[in-house]
């Protein structure tokens, strides 16, 4: 019959792999069966003395994808280990009068890249949220069909999670061993390779991804136009990583004035000291950025509450330069006069902040069902529906939010643990934020898209009812005339008779 299976020995040395399938054919009749199966198994034969593999012997010997899976996962982790032992090697070498400014300035080189890596794992945990939740994040962010999901921006997270602390972990090893000159190279190689990869021109590496992201990034510093939902969503982000540009540019200045792996830093009033005006400049321009892309709001929309989302981003300023003048000021005058106005403008900020998240940013007004996923998983049986993951949201925000100022201000960040520590969280609390504001743009975006899809209906039922009630008009105004016209008929008829009555009276 046709499509039917070909019955084969089962002692064929051919088909007894593992990962074979049974074979069928499109035949007529049985002899043409059994002459097929001889010549398919003769061309097997054939190619395995040839060298030639089959494929099913491909497939056989495939690995399995969890097998592949826990097998990165084992060298990942045995990668981790083993820079972890070369780097406190290499600390352990130095002395200890000159450990803890080698560790700063390491730690300065390297701690933004960390950061921002960090940033990227949690952005990919945010689109894969998204995605379980059907949230639209595609729409609302206007991306195109190539744009990178979760799965893509993890890839991108690993492979920055392995050449940060590789180059760290070489810096950390040849500076230890004398060779200053090698070890001087490593973070400017690694700044060049990530720039380098940022705005490659050529298709490879992402380059949809690269350009928007760069435009956007443009679009961000030049308000020149209408902002988009992506513009002032990345505005926030990067409000959020201040610190981060801060020591970035501090590493590039030491860089370019060629004071890596050496002590000509260490003078606090120096180009690249730590008393330099260029921190507070860095640390308020994303907040500058963000200033202004409220004012193009209100000269688009003419909404009020884009100017006192301006009136928000504008707290932050005081806070900055108050902070920065303790280095530029005499001691009395700094602590009777600039610190209590730097505490007033802290707090001012960090409760103006956390209102502005709780209502504006997120409206919950009423549960969010962000963590009502597609498919069922562990993780939304715990957090969907919960109201202690809304108080601890908020709590977490409020606190988080209080902290947030300590990174801002440049007088209290000796402590270079603690203030990478503050910044860390400070991403995390960005981090759930994101949750909650792209839900609220999608509830939005919506609610929106059904008042337009109800505004139509009533409009086609208002027209329906219109021609209804025209039909029925003129069907009464022919009705009127044709019973008008009968009783005016009718009326010639009475006066008539009432003639003939008085005539034959008569």
């Amino acid at each position: 019959m046709f499509g039917g299976v070909v019955s084969v020995p089962t002692n064929s040395p051919h088909l007894r792999k593992s990962g074979s399938r049974p074979i069928v054919f499109d035949l007529g009749t049985t002899e043409l069966g059994n002459s097929a199966e001889e010549d398919f198994l003769h061309f097997i034969e054939s190619n395995e003395m040839k060298g030639v593999s089959t494929s099913l012997t491909s497939v056989a010997i495939l690995p399995s994808p969890v097998l592949l899976w826990r097998f990165k996962v084992l060298l990942f982790f045995l990668w981790g280990f083993i820079c972890c032992k070369i780097g406190w090697d290499s600390v352990m070498r130095m002395s200890a009068d000159l450990r803890d400014l080698f560790l700063y300035e390491a730690f300065l080189y390297y701690n933004p890249l960390l950061l921002v890596t960090m940033m990227v794992w949690l952005w990919g945990i945010n689109l894969w949220v998204f995605a379980q939740a059907n949230v639209g994040y595609a729409k609302i962010f206007d991306l195109d069909q190539s744009h990178l999901a979760h799965r893509e921006i993890w890839k991108c997270a690993t492979w920055m999670t392995i050449i940060v602390p590789t180059s760290m972990t070489a810096y950390l090893y040849l500076y230890s061993h004398g060779e200053v000159s090698l070890a001087a190279s490593q973070p400017v190689l690694l700044y060049a390779a990530l720039a380098m990869t940022l705005i490659f021109p050529f298709d490879i590496f992402y380059l949809s991804t690269r350009y928007f992201l760069l435009r956007t990034l443009w679009r961000i510093v030049f308000p020149l136009q209408a902002i988009t939902f992506a513009d002032f969503f990345l505005a926030d982000i990067l409000t959020s990583m201040s610190k981060v540009f801060s020591d970035l540019e501090r590493s590039v200045c030491r860089m370019v004035h060629r004071q890596v792996a050496t002590i000509a830093w260490f003078e606090a009033d120096s180009v690249c000291g730590s008393h330099s005006i260029a921190i507070p400049i860095v640390l308020v321009l994303p907040y500058i950025f963000r200033f202004f892309q409220c004012l193009r709001q209100y000269k688009d929309t003419r909404e009020k509450t884009t100017l006192l989302n301006a009136l928000k981003y504008s707290t932050a300023v005081p806070v900055i330069f108050l902070s920065a003048l303790k280095y530029h000021v005499f001691p009395d005058k700094w602590t009777n006069v600039y610190r209590p106005l730097w505490l007033l403008s802290s707090v001012l900020n960090s409760l103006y902040s956390f209102y502005w998240d709780v209502t504006r940013d997120w409206d919950l007004s009423c549960f969010t069902r962000i963590f009502k996923f597609s498919k069922p998983y562990f993780l939304s049986h715990i957090l969907y529906g919960r109201k202690w993951v809304y108080f601890w949201v908020i709590g977490s925000n409020l606190i988080l939010r209080c902290t947030w100022t300590y990174k801002l201000s440049a007088h209290l960040r000796h402590n270079y643990i603690t203030v990478f520590t503050i910044t860390a969280l400070e991403m995390l609390r960005r981090f759930q934020w994101a949750f909650f504001r792209v839900e609220n743009e999608w509830n939005k975006m919506n609610s929106k898209t059904n008042n337009q899809h109800s505004m139509s209906e009533m409009a086609n039922e208002e027209e329906k009812l219109l021609n209804s009630n025209g039909h029925s008009r003129k069907k009464l105004d022919a009705t009127y005339s044709i019973s008008s016209f009968k009783l005016y008929d009718f009326n010639l008829d009475y006066e008539e008779a009432v003639k003939k009555f008085q005539f034959e009276k008569k």
